[in-house]
């Protein structure tokens, strides 16, 4: 598995390969970078899927500003990113070489490599270098969605991106992204992979707070609306104190303006984390990044995929299977990880069960916003990081305390 968690072994959630789901067409981008050679400007012009942002109604639209993602990119974005040279990525990774290679996916590889710091003076960095395949439809506009995207957006929970290659040349087109090393891989690997030892319950509480922070952020926290659109655990990168950071921001896209209640765009994304509202419409709003949010909430209880075809056939679609262990009943504790050796605090548990089925509510209108959901991540950190005695779980024979009340409609 990758290292960074950008790209991984198996195929990427994205149109066209299998492990997506897709409705539709998707154009190219209105305005292909343009260069002269390696290192050179970046042209900003980028499209959605639908090529367009149609209004559905005059209700529920946002405030949010005119601008666009290019627009604050050239006001303020193009100066903070790094222009490498092509030359000076490849001897970075010994030539792109294969015991530098943390993943590989449908758009490209990803190679760990050591750069020089922006101060002459400094000591080399560790990076991550995204090379882009140069047969890849879609590679090029992932890539300036990126560029633009983390060229804006400034958050402790999202990657930082450090800056861009792009080299027209006799090798032909060369399109690299340099993003700052994650040591610690990504959340997939530490829930379902078996080369790291078990997440704690605490560390499973904080990094699920931190990846809420970060999507709060993305929908209200910045002049645009983001809609990230492809929440999900190999997304969430750790950095060396296990701070969840949000990767991969190629699908990203600008939500409605105005009186528009939703961007259009061709579906995309993985299968079990899209909403099912996205899925069948093409319509796409911030409550679509709260339904993938609330299925990540139930792998971080269960240590279990959302859809795992290794297990019995009543039990390989996660959200099937945990509606039979309601957060209230006396069964809940069946779905807890048992990697977690009955170390979590029961109470907080169901709390969170109950926050996931108010985010994988039918109607995405009754979801909660990331804010409220990051303010009750919030109090079950501050409220059960270190379990009071008695409300531990232990191999199931614990009883936990009475869960405080958490008003949660049941799904529909």
């Amino acid at each position: 598995m990758s290292c960074f968690g950008l790209f991984k072994r198996k195929p990427r959630s994205s149109e066209g390969s299998p492990g997506s789901v897709r409705r539709g067409g998707s154009a190219p981008p209105s305005g292909p970078a343009t260069t002269t050679g390696s290192g050179s400007a970046v042209s900003t012009s980028l499209s959605d899927d639908s090529g367009a942002v149609r209004p559905v109604s005059k209700s529920g639209g946002s405030s949010q500003s005119q601008h666009s993602i290019s627009s604050l990119y050239e006001e303020r974005g193009h100066g903070q990113l790094r222009a490498f040279q092509y030359e000076e990525l490849q001897a970075a990774t010994a030539d792109f070489g294969r015991a530098q290679k943390l993943g590989e996916g449908g758009f490209g590889s990803v190679y760990k490599g050591f750069i020089r710091a922006a101060d002459p003076r400094g000591d080399r960095v560790a990076v991550a270098v995204k090379r882009l395949n140069q047969r890849s439809l879609q590679g090029h506009k992932q890539w300036l969605a990126e560029v633009q995207f983390l060229g804006v957006l400034d958050h402790p929970n999202l990657v930082k991106l450090l800056g861009y290659c792009a080299d027209d040349s006799e090798r032909g087109a060369q399109r690299l992204l340099v993003y700052e090393y994650m040591p610690n891989k990504s959340l997939e690997d530490h829930l379902f992979g078996r080369a790291n030892p078990p997440l704690s319950w605490n560390k499973r509480l904080q990094i699920i707070l931190g990846a809420a922070e970060g999507l709060a952020y993305l929908h209200e926290g910045v002049e645009i609306q983001v809609i990230y659109r492809d929440f999900k655990t190999s997304n969430i990168l750790l950095d060396k104190d296990f701070r969840a950071r949000l990767s991969d921001f190629g699908l990203a896209r600008e939500g409605p303006t105005g009186t528009n209640t939703h961007v259009s765009t061709a579906v995309v994304g993985t299968h079990g984390y899209a909403a099912p509202e996205y899925v069948d419409t093409g319509h796409l709003t911030s409550k679509s990044d709260v339904w993938s949010f609330g299925v990540v909430l139930y792998e971080i209880l269960t240590g279990r995929r959302s859809l795992d075809r290794n297990k019995p056939a009543a039990e390989q679609k996660l959200l099937e299977w945990v509606a039979q262990f309601p957060p209230d009943s006396r069964s809940f504790r069946v779905i807890m990880d048992p990697k977690l050796r009955g170390e979590y605090s029961v109470k907080a548990a169901r709390e969170i069960a109950k926050l996931a089925n108010r985010c994988l509510l039918k109607n995405a209108k009754e979801r909660p916003t990331m804010t409220e959901v990051v303010e009750v991540l919030r109090q079950a950190v501050q409220a059960h990081a270190e379990p009071a005695r008695g409300d531990i779980n232990r191999n199931g024979s614990g009883k936990g305390k009475k869960a405080n009340a958490v008003t949660t409609p049941s799904r529909r």
